[in-house]
Parts: structure tokens; C-alpha cells; sequence
């Protein structure tokens, strides 16, 4: 007799609220385990759009319990030949289509198994070819909760589809150049460039000594680097945007800011506005830093 037992999944998907998708999703889950603890991390990806969920994917999963089966479906290729695989890593599981959704989480995670799921006991019968999400992943969810082995659920593979992911370019001594990565609701700008790499950037400007020119890769005092990204300089298109402010109310409310968000990220904001619409940009748009000098 299968002892049903609490878990967390998760959900993230492109379905959206207005149809029943993910409500039929949940009703699969919860007939195999009642006790599963369903959680819905977004249903607004936009349609097909596999960046946008790798990154919310990515700035999401850490924060759920450890052994959390995360699914994320956003899936062009339902119904195709492409795979379905249940991915361990050291604290969670993922249950995605094999088309790059994991590629963020892969550049700082490394598998401890990967799965292609094939085997089709722990499928509903008869699975569809456009709706995988409540055939396939839904129940393959709710039996690994119950305590089904990854190993259990088809064929072991070494490696999965990664999309490109975007790094910033160190243009020069002390400028970087990075891009728009995502775009929430509110109409902030994400960008590529990291809080660690700004960091880096500020520890690793060039100093003159005379007119020798050194390389300052050596410890640069705490103050030295707070004090170069008060004063750096954020450019997008003719648009620039002096220092790093800490919150959005930091600046009057309909002017610009650069700051760290919430994912660790460069962010372009405006207090109680869209940057989106100031700066009339999109995901992909370049984004210019420039540190202060000291």
C-alpha cells in the first residue's frame, strides 16, 4: 500500500490563469498524493518563451525546502522528440522539458543525475501529444513524491541542452558592458551583470604610478570599492545614470537609479514608474558600466 506523504512541488509555467491548465495539473498531482504541498511559483511566462522561465527558475528554486520537486513547463517542443528529464541536483529536483529551462541553475549547480523519463507506468494512460504538462509531468511529480527513485523513471544521460546565456564584457579598465536580461512587471530593467562582478570590477581598475600603468588586481580597501560604485555611471542608449542607490527611494520619484535587486542582479528603475517605457528598451538592449575613479 503507497503511504502518501507531504512534499513541496512547484509549478512554473507559460499556461496562464485563464484556462484550466494548471488547475487540472494540481488535480493530477493531488490524486496520486493528496498531501502534496503544491506551490505556484508563476503561470505568466510568456508563451513559449524558455529564457524567461530559466531565469525565474533560477531566481526562485533556492528558496523552497530541501528535496523540493521543482517543474517547470514552458515546452514549443510538446509532443516532439525532444526529452523530458528529471534532473537531481545536491538539494532539489527538477522535472523540465530537455530544452535549456535549467541552463542558469546549471552554471552554478552540477547535476548528481540527470534522467530522461521513459518510463510510461508513471504516466496517465494515453498521454496527449500537446498537453505533457498534466500527462507527464504532473504525475511523474506526484510519484516522486511518494518516494519513487529518479533511476526508476527511465534512462540515465550525462548532459543536457543549455541555451547562451549572455556574460558582461569588460570593455575596458574599469567599464563593463552587459545587457537586459529580463524585464519584470513593474518595467524594471534585469541586467547580465552581477553584484560580484561589479565587485570585481571596482577591486580591479588600474592606478597610476608615474607614468607606469599597474595592474590594481590586489586588495582594494572596502571604502575604495563603495566609494567607485557611488560614483559609477550607468549608460543606456544616450541615458546615463550616476552611482549605485540602495532603494528606490532613494531618488525622487519619477527619476532613474541603478541599483542591486533582490536576485543579486543590476537593476534600472525608476521610483513609481516603468524604466521599460523611459528608456523605451527591451530584453537584449546593451547597458553600459563605467566606475568612478579614486
Amino acid at each position: 500500500m503507497t503511504v502518501c506523504r507531504p512534499r513541496v512541488i512547484t509549478l512554473l509555467t507559460d499556461f496562464g490563469n485563464q484556462d484550466a491548465y494548471v488547475g487540472v495539473m494540481k488535480g493530477v498531482i493531488a490524486g496520486i498524493n493528496p498531501f502534496a504541498n503544491i506551490v505556484d511559483i508563476c503561470h505568466s511566462v510568456p508563451p513559449q518563451d524558455i529564457f524567461s522561465g530559466a531565469y525565474l527558475l533560477y531566481t526562485s528554486y533556492k528558496y523552497f525546502p530541501c528535496k523540493t520537486i521543482h517543474v517547470a513547463v514552458v515546452d514549443p517542443g510538446v509532443g516532439s522528440r525532444r526529452d523530458i528529464v528529471c534532473v537531481e541536483t545536491k538539494d532539489y529536483f527538477f522535472l523540465v522539458p530537455d530544452n535549456g529551462l535549467l541552463s542558469f541553475i546549471i552554471q552554478n549547480e552540477k547535476p548528481k543525475s540527470i534522467f530522461r523519463i521513459t518510463n510510461n507506468k508513471y504516466f496517465l494512460p494515453s498521454p496527449s501529444n500537446t498537453f505533457h504538462g498534466r500527462d507527464v509531468f504532473a504525475p511523474v511529480a506526484a510519484h516522486l513524491s511518494l518516494g519513487v527513485k529518479p533511476q526508476q523513471l527511465g534512462i540515465k544521460i550525462n548532459q543536457l541542452e543549455q541555451m547562451d546565456i549572455p556574460t558582461p564584457i569588460s570593455k575596458k579598465t574599469g567599464q563593463v558592458e552587459g545587457q537586459i536580461i529580463y524585464i519584470d512587471r513593474f518595467g524594471n530593467l534585469i541586467t547580465n551583470i552581477t553584484q560580484e562582478y561589479l565587485v570585481k570590477g571596482a577591486g580591479g581598475q588600474k592606478s597610476e604610478v608615474g607614468s607606469k600603468k599597474q595592474d590594481a588586481f590586489k586588495k582594494t580597501s572596502k571604502e575604495k570599492i563603495l566609494s567607485q560604485l557611488c560614483t559609477m555611471e550607468t549608460t543606456i542608449g544616450k541615458k546615463k545614470i550616476l552611482g549605485l542607490s540602495k532603494t528606490y527611494t532613494d531618488i525622487q520619484a519619477g527619476e532613474p537609479l541603478a541599483l542591486i535587486g533582490s536576485a543579486g542582479f543590476l537593476e534600472v528603475s525608476i521610483n513609481q514608474g516603468n524604466a521599460q517605457k523611459y528608456f523605451r528598451v527591451d530584453r537584449g538592449n546593451k547597458i553600459r558600466v563605467e566606475m568612478g575613479s579614486y
